[in-house]
């Protein structure tokens, strides 16, 4: 791998935005491959591009694409994946439910030839340190069930907001979508499996955030 992009869809994330960035920058920063980090601004109505815009004096390999209208969290997810230069390219949360490090243990993978890494929160091995309310976890399982079903696309956790693909992959994918807003995840691996490029799923470590703008 010659270089890694991380892309964070960021909608009013003022208050979460700096510790995930410094966190991403800290971590990637031990070690030997070229990365970037993109942030892609949302429209949001707080002041999340000034503290991004602040933290780039210290961290030269973050970007900010700015929105001013509000586009949804699939539309901004495939303009920073397109706008992207790894050869590697990651998309996590802004609130750093899943932290970065996961990435590295998939790594290993892509030298195996498969072209898509997702993170689950439902595999044996998975490690959700704080669980989500009831009443979510039980229609997450109602979607995962009736995906499986409708449209299967080959993994348990579709959802999870932790996805990796190599550049090719990227290339085939994102500029086929479609779907920008809710459930835009299924789309797009939809049309991996369709364009049979290899999936795998992975557990990660997860944390859910009790300030999540899904309702």
């Amino acid at each position: 791998m010659k270089k890694l992009s991380v892309i964070i869809p960021a909608y009013n994330e003022e208050l979460r935005i700096k510790e995930t960035l410094l966190d991403v920058h800290n971590t990637l920063s031990q070690y030997n491959f070229g990365y970037e980090v993109i942030v892609v601004n949302d429209g949001s109505s707080d002041n999340t591009s000034g503290v991004v815009d602040d933290l780039r004096k210290n961290i030269p390999s973050l970007f900010l694409i700015n929105n001013e209208k509000n586009h949804g969290k699939g539309w901004v997810t495939r303009q920073g994946i397109m706008a992207a230069k790894g050869d590697i390219r990651l998309f996590m949360d802004a609130d750093n439910s899943t932290k970065v490090v996961e990435v590295i243990k998939m790594l290993p993978y892509f030298e195996q030839g498969f072209d898509i890494i997702v993170g689950s929160r439902c595999l044996e091995g998975s490690n959700i340190s704080v669980k989500q309310p009831k009443i979510r976890i039980f229609l997450g399982w109602v979607l995962r069930t009736v995906i499986h079903v409708l449209i299967p696309v080959g993994v348990v956790d579709s959802q999870c907001g932790f996805k990796v693909f190599t550049e090719r992959a990227a290339n085939l994918i994102f500029p086929k979508q479609t779907i920008f807003r809710w459930a835009f995840d299924v789309e797009i691996l939809i049309i991996a499996k369709k364009n049979k490029l290899k999936i795998k799923e992975m557990p990660i470590t997860w944390v859910n955030n009790t300030e999540s703008h899904i309702n």
